[in-house]
């Protein structure tokens, strides 16, 4: 019994011993801080035919799977090295064991080594670092506002413009071509050069040509022989032309007609049979059409008069008259263009003037800053000690104050914070001030209040006018409020500015917190944003 007991013990171990074998197990470190990565690495050998299957975890053991990296494959002779990483973390300290992981090789169970490792503290200094304030989290701001609307409208008046610029153009071709062509050769060549510009072959368009190309002709043929070419079939004005050649004596040869006859009849097969012609094919129908013109206007007999001939500008001088023309009727449709687009910007700003009012195109049309800042992103924040909450258009960044003080005041200053967007010279400035006294202090509101006002008479300020109320916030904490108006002025244009101030004051067992908003009076955007600023304001208890 015993004996078999012991033979038993030697297969576990052997079989133990095996699988240690066939996984090794391994990691970069055994300590780390919180939050860091332990990267646990498993190899295997394996030959071409078996198939190992590696977990998908998402924990091991205590530890988070935070990255499963892919398989590396090395080849070694005849066998492959399977390497697989896994990232894990832990975000509490102490001390921990990575389990054994069940690898499959041909669906027989593996199990890798456990291990140990540390997971460390982060040492933190709170003697020599600088600490802050925790900030919410601040929201992007919108890029995009409003500005696609203007362009929409700028896009769709100018596409109204160019409508009507086109739309011109084209009666004004049809007109032109009217009075231009005084002659049917004339307008039969023109017509023919048109034709090639339009590049209906090169798209595939062969109906279309061959259909443009006999018109052509056939408009030709009625006008200059004055035969119903339009309404005839092929074969009627094939007879017609031969008719007319004998009464009018005109010296055609059967050549020509017989040109004139394939090409009509290859257009028929074109628009009504389906037929594709090669592309030199075209180009030969084509110059047969302009040699059948060409040949027929020589061969009509005319008479004209001496007094007709002296009449009659010479070819240079028509072409010029045409290219005036032109020129007139081109500017003629820019003009209009330009004016309905002129027409269009200036009754849709009339409009809106009459119904909103300028004040509202102005500021939506070239824009206004604070109507930008009060319609932008909007953050809600807690500055300072004893913490202010408050919203504002930006967020309000952090000045070291203590520096502008006397030496006398920053004697009886335990701690100050102050944060400060734009400035008092800017179209609108908001600060945020806390400060803690050394000693236990009776603090007087109204005399911090006139104590403000003469720090930014020092600043620039002039004729300040004060006006003082209570003031409570939506939490009921007491405070008081100071507004009015004031002019400051600007060192470097040496200009001034009138704008309305309001300061907020509020005070706790050996601090004071203070809120300070200024813009230029008349501003009704500023308006609202100070508004708003006011009512979002909440403060947090000093702790004793």
């Amino acid at each position: 019994m015993k004996l078999k007991f012991y033979i038993f013990l030697f297969l576990l171990s052997s079989a133990v011993f095996a699988q240690s074998k066939q996984i090794e197990t391994s990691i970069d470190t055994t300590k780390n801080k919180i939050g860091a990565e332990f990267k646990l690495t498993l190899k295997t050998i394996v030959t071409s035919t078996q198939k190992v299957e590696f977990p998908k975890l998402k924990t091991i053991g205590p530890l988070e799977v935070i990255q499963s990296y892919p398989i590396d494959t090395v080849k070694k002779n005849d066998t492959y090295e399977l390497i697989k990483k896994y990232g894990l973390t832990q975000f509490d300290s102490g001390k921990y064991t990575i389990p054994s992981i069940k690898i499959l090789i041909d669906k027989k169970p593996f199990l890798s080594d456990s291990i140990r490792v540390e997971v460390a503290n982060v040492k933190v200094d709170t003697l020599q670092q600088k600490m802050y304030d925790i900030k919410d989290i601040t929201a992007a701001d919108n890029s995009i506002g409003d500005w696609w609307k203007y362009v929409l409208a700028v896009v769709v008046i100018l596409a109204i413009g160019v409508g009507i610029y086109w739309f011109v153009k084209k009666n004004q071709k049809k007109k032109i071509e009217q009075e231009v062509y005084k002659t049917p050769i004339e307008k039969a060549t023109s017509l023919l050069n048109n034709l090639e510009s339009k590049e209906l072959v090169q798209k595939g368009e062969i109906k279309e040509y061959y259909s443009e190309l006999t018109d052509i002709a056939r408009n030709y043929i009625e006008e200059a022989i004055h035969i119903p070419a339009m309404e005839s079939t092929t074969s009627e004005l094939i007879q017609a032309i031969r008719t007319a050649s004998t009464k009018k004596k005109m010296t055609l040869t059967p050549e020509t007609v017989e040109n004139l006859e394939r090409v009509l009849r290859q257009a028929d097969l074109v628009k009504f049979a389906k037929s594709k012609p090669l592309d030199f094919e075209i180009t030969e129908d084509r110059n047969k059409i302009q040699r059948v013109i060409l040949t027929l206007d020589k061969a009509i007999p005319t008479e004209v008069s001496t007094e007709e001939e002296d009449q009659l500008l010479n070819e240079a001088q028509r072409q010029k008259q045409i290219e005036l023309q032109l020129k007139k009727q081109r500017n003629k449709r820019i003009a209009i263009a330009v004016g309905s687009v002129a027409f269009l910007l200036i009754a849709t700003t009339a409009f809106f003037i009459v119904t909103k009012g300028f004040t509202y195109v102005k500021d939506n049309v070239i824009g206004h800053p604070s109507k930008e800042l009060l319609e932008g992103e909007w953050v809600k924040s807690e500055y300072g000690n004893p913490g202010v909450i408050i919203e504002t258009p930006k967020v309000l960044k952090r000045m070291d104050a203590l520096k502008t003080l006397p030496k006398e005041t920053m004697a009886l200053i335990k701690e100050m914070q102050l944060f400060v967007y734009g400035s008092m010279i800017d179209n609108f400035y908001v600060a945020v001030s806390t400060t803690k006294f050394k000693t236990p202090t009776d603090i007087d509101l109204s005399k911090a209040l006139e104590g403000s006002l003469k720090v930014i008479e020092l600043q620039g300020g002039q004729n300040i006018i004060v006006k003082q109320e209570d003031f409570q916030t939506n939490q009921g904490i007491q405070g008081i409020k100071g507004y009015g108006t004031m002019t400051v002025l600007n060192p470097a244009s040496k200009t001034s500015l009138k704008g309305y101030y309001e300061i907020l004051l509020f005070k706790q067992d050996q601090g004071l917190q203070q809120i300070i908003i200024f813009h230029e009076e008349g501003d009704t955007y500023a308006n609202d944003i100070t508004t708003r600023i006011l009512n979002s304001v909440e403060l947090k208890k000093a702790s004793n």
